[in-house]
């Protein structure tokens, strides 16, 4: 991989972290999350669930779009990192009640689809040169 391969990989991360967490955020002052020392129940998590998918498909997006080549591949890249990331969070939250357990295995099983999902989108709607 080369430095811009890196790139749209890493900006993918960077979109989806940031992105996701200024919503969480968001969400937590709205009072539609609870406080963040409290859990979320399942309608909460269903709804961050939800947001999520979007937000990680326009993550996807982007770094197909970044890619020099193959933006696929790229996507694809990030949908690995994506499960890895997950999977790390998952087993480091595990025993912490921070909401239903079900949540952090659907954020790693999603992590695949919804960057073929951004990518897909993007091979789509991008004009063919």
């Amino acid at each position: 991989m080369n430095i811009k391969s890196v790139w749209a990989v890493a900006a993918g991360v960077l979109f989806i972290i940031i992105v996701t967490t200024l919503v969480d955020v968001g969400f937590h002052i709205l009072g539609v999350f609870p406080p963040t020392d409290q859990p979320i129940n399942d309608r909460q998590a269903l709804f961050a669930t939800l947001y999520r998918i979007i937000i990680s498909i326009a993550g996807a997006w982007l770094t197909a779009w970044i890619a020099p080549s193959k933006p696929m591949k790229h996507a694809m890249i990030l949908g690995l990192v994506g499960v890895v990331l997950g999977s790390i969070g998952a087993a480091l939250t595990w025993k912490l009640e921070l909401g239903p357990k079900w949540y952090p295995i659907i954020l790693v099983v999603l992590s695949i689809p919804q960057c073929w999902a951004g990518a897909k989108v993007h091979e789509r709607y991008t004009p063919k040169v």
